[in-house]
């Protein structure tokens, strides 16, 4: 088993955040978009499988990912979001669920950075508060045992 480099993983969320964002607003078919990403980044240095996975998990599960963070969007409806902030919900939302491997505050601490890097001002600050209560029913057990500790 090969292991992978903590910033292969970031780089391939990087491109996961932008390539859902690219589907959300073109709903371009996900080869296409994943085939473009290739071809117009130097992959070198990224995660493509996790980027794969990513991409593709996140529109499969879509409906089972925004139930699940929705509840806590205060007052605001999935529609009202803007385009990265949705992106980066979805994909914090996507690894909460599917990638018990990635422990919760690394998930949470992935997407805060990545809104401070792409989002709009305080935008952060908002995801932080929606993953952390999304943490809180998707990854009660780690958080718990993390209490204990």
């Amino acid at each position: 088993m090969t292991t992978v480099s903590t910033s292969a993983r970031r780089k391939a969320r990087h491109y996961a955040m932008q390539a859902i964002y690219q589907w959300q607003i073109s709903q371009a078919a996900l080869n296409v978009i994943e085939a473009e990403f290739h071809t117009d980044n130097d992959m070198s240095k990224v995660d493509t499988d996790y980027f794969h996975e990513l991409l593709h998990g996140i529109v499969q599960h879509l409906g089972d990912i925004d139930g699940a963070f929705a509840p806590f969007l205060q007052q605001r409806s999935l529609e009202e979001l803007d385009p990265i902030t949705r992106a980066l919900l979805r994909l914090g939302t996507f690894e909460l669920q599917h990638r018990l491997d990635v422990p919760y505050k690394v998930v949470i601490n992935e997407a805060v950075a990545l809104a401070k890097k792409f989002g709009a001002t305080d935008s952060h600050k908002f995801i932080n508060g929606v993953l952390d209560k999304t943490s809180a029913t998707t990854r009660a057990v780690e958080r718990r045992a993390d209490k204990s500790s």
